[in-house]
């Protein structure tokens, strides 16, 4: 199966903090299923590191107050191009972010709250039929 996935989980370094993740499990999603890494953010434009950002009434601001919207609807674009593309019918997203976050996602007030929400790509891929899993649930795929 093809797979979309967030390329921070694949150890890329494009997280906002530039830090890398070990996600459990990786290899051997890599060789039952066809990876597809993406990064919504640096897809829409944003650099590595980057200020933290949070969705806020529809909007998302980074922590200093300006508005990176048009930044992540751009990379979500992109990331369901690429989904499409692939024929992708899955995402591993990376949970709580306000790009692919899914179900809930930090709440906007940079405290470290969640609140129930989806982050930009992953309601637009959700939107266009891919099934959303977080990277706490890879083993459904396993």
């Amino acid at each position: 199966m093809k797979i979309l996935i967030s390329a921070c989980l694949m150890g890329v370094n494009c997280r906002y903090d530039g830090e890398r993740i070990n996600m459990e499990g990786l290899e051997e999603l890599m060789r039952r299923h066809t990876l597809i890494p993406v990064c919504p953010e640096t897809l829409g434009g944003l650099p590595t590191p980057r200020e933290p950002s949070e969705l806020r009434d529809g909007q998302v601001f980074s922590r200093s107050g300006g508005n990176v919207t048009d930044r992540f609807r751009q990379g979500a674009e992109e990331a369901l191009r690429l989904a499409r593309l692939y024929e992708c019918s899955y995402a591993i997203l990376k949970e709580r972010s306000p790009s692919c976050g899914f179900g809930r996602i930090y709440d906007g007030s940079f405290s470290g709250s969640l609140t129930a929400g989806n982050g930009v790509c992953a309601d637009l891929l959700s939107r266009a039929g891919l099934t959303i899993i977080g990277e706490s649930r890879i083993k459904e795929l396993l």
